[in-house]
């Protein structure tokens, strides 16, 4: 393979994988931020801002391992050994086929899956060189897609038990108000003490990877997520009671609500870094697998994702939103059923922990 191809490939690869990038971005980022927007918890600038800050975070620095299962996991890589230059146009085709059907879902504002279009993609090549039964591994496949069929369930399950801990501790009670006041630090310690662990058990294990100091055990990860989670649980909490009592909110009800936009902001936060963490790869993984080949000449099996391919992915995704993402934004946020800040949290909270 002569140094000229390699050259172009890599470069082709880039502009298809940030196309790529760009859909998740108009299509799968709006799912996250548009229960925000239609509740009135973020306008559509304050949402390109916050997934802009935790989507890249998430992309860059929790993102490399599941794009290792895109790359390498579903097809059967090592048949390309003889043909590496097969691989490349294998994925620029997986793709370019993913990014075109992404794009023509949001044009008409339908919300659909980026894992389901990149994986189905990706496996199409498998199936196209490899044949049924020695270009996939089935078993990788048959693991992902369990994963779509329970993603859902336990994502409506989890938000069905907060919304309706929500409206029993709270919503129900003879004052909504003093109840929100009560409840507010265990809701505050529930979000924090999850995303700070996600951000440290990933972010350890991809910060120490092939380094020779050994990553933080699950018990001192635990430790430093709870405090934390306390720490700041105690502060907001603080906060909101300095607001509730010079508030002019006349309605128990409104202050619920108002005092539940505030905490949604903190679960948007939580779904842009879940995302960004997950969906990043579905750009990027087949980008890395051209890039290795295109450098090396050969197919190898491990692989570390370079740290510029995580941010060119997560990039491309805040810009996808920003640009494009409003359609969807609005099918999710608005017509689905009606948004509010206590339903939004509900559903984003229990949206981030499955994807996490």
């Amino acid at each position: 393979m002569s140094e000229s191809f390699g050259l172009a490939m890599i470069g082709l690869g880039v502009l298809i994988a940030v196309y790529m990038a760009w859909n998740i971005g108009a299509n799968d980022v709006a799912n996250a931020m548009g229960t925000s927007v239609g509740s009135g918890a973020l306008t559509m600038r304050q949402a390109i801002i916050v997934a802009a800050i935790f989507e890249f975070g998430g992309a860059c620095f929790l993102g490399g391992d599941v794009s290792d299962t895109i790359r390498k996991d579903i097809i059967g890589v090592e048949r390309f050994a003889p043909e590496p230059e097969v691989l490349i146009f294998g994925m620029l085709a997986a793709l370019f086929a993913a990014a075109l059907w992404l794009h023509l879902a949001t044009a008409f504002g339908m919300p659909v899956s980026t894992t389901h279009s990149i994986v189905g993609a990706v496996a199409g090549v498998g199936l196209a060189y490899g044949g049924f039964t020695e270009g996939i591994h089935w078993d990788v496949m048959f693991s992902i897609a369990r994963s779509w069929f329970i993603s859902p369930l336990f994502g409506g399950v989890l938000a069905f038990l907060m919304f309706w801990g929500i409206r029993r501790t709270i919503l129900d009670r003879p004052d909504p108000r003093a109840a929100t006041l009560v409840m507010m630090p265990y809701l505050l310690f529930a979000v924090l003490s999850t995303l700070i662990f996600a951000i440290f058990k990933k972010g350890a294990k991809n910060l120490f990877k092939g380094e020779s100091v050994e990553a933080p055990s699950n018990v001192t990860i635990v430790v430093i997520s709870v405090v934390t989670a306390v720490v700041l649980a105690i502060v907001l909490t603080a906060l909101i009671r300095r607001r509730a009592a010079r508030t002019s909110e006349t309605s128990s009800f409104g202050f619920v609500e108002q005092t539940f936009a505030y905490l949604q902001i903190l679960t948007a936060c939580y779904v842009a870094l879940a995302h960004g963490a997950n969906d990043v790869a579905n750009a990027m993984g087949p980008l890395a697998a051209i890039v290795d080949i295109a450098r090396t000449g050969e197919v190898d099996m491990i692989v570390p994702v370079p740290f510029w391919i995580l941010a060119l992915g997560g990039a491309g995704i805040v810009v996808g939103l920003a640009t494009f993402g409003y359609r969807v934004m609005m099918t999710i946020g608005a017509k689905i059923i009606e948004m509010s800040p206590t339903r939004g949290f509900s559903a984003e909270f229990g949206a981030a922990t499955v994807v996490l």
